[in-house]
């Protein structure tokens, strides 16, 4: 073979593999399930005739509260905080997140919750079978925190724990999760 037409067949291979792995570039997150006809949002684990569903027990915030709720703009009359709950082995059951003791919000896998806060101190708390975990949070007005809310569900057990993170290291993981309460709690 001529070292003339090697490469133009390195060109071509590269050009068919180009042409043939583009496609799967979008496939590196699953798309997001469609909000249910009475406002709930359900996370799916398993793909059979028989999944398992995990579901709000209330309406989540419009696609618009989302899209804004997403760009992680602080606040500058309070402190933002976002929980974030996802991660690989969390279990499949609805958690509840309160804060201070009061305003509550009922966290999915896969889920983001944005709270709106007077500057301060704040203790939020997950509570599941019985069990609790909880991390204060302090900030001043105009201040944004991230927190992870961290499960873990396997057959001996179900746990939880937090984890304070930057907003840039979890905001792609953010992105592909469901906005599912949106609270605004500075009275």
């Amino acid at each position: 073979m001529s070292r003339a037409r090697l490469p133009q067949r390195r060109t071509l291979l590269l050009g068919l593999a180009v042409v043939g792995l583009a496609p799967l570039a979008g496939c590196m997150t699953k798309p997001l399930r469609p909000v249910n006809a009475d406002g709930t949002y359900c996370h799916r684990v398993g793909k059979s005739y028989r999944p398992k569903l995990t579901c709000t027990p209330a309406a989540v915030p419009t696609d618009a509260v989302e899209a804004e709720a997403k760009r992680f703009d602080a606040d500058p009359a309070s402190l933002t905080v976002y929980v974030l709950r996802r991660s690989w082995g969390d279990a499949s059951v609805v958690v509840p997140v309160t804060v201070d003791g009061a305003g509550s919000a009922a966290t999915i896998p896969d889920s983001l919750v944005r709270l709106r806060l007077k500057p301060g101190v704040h203790r939020l708390a997950a509570q599941w079978d019985g069990q609790s975990t909880d991390i204060a949070v302090e900030g001043r007005a105009g201040d944004l925190r991230v927190v992870r809310l961290v499960g873990s569900g396997w057959a001996w057990g179900t746990s939880f724990s937090w984890e304070a993170v930057q907003a840039g290291e979890v905001k792609s993981r953010a992105q592909a999760s469901k906005l599912v309460a949106d609270l605004d709690l500075r009275r």
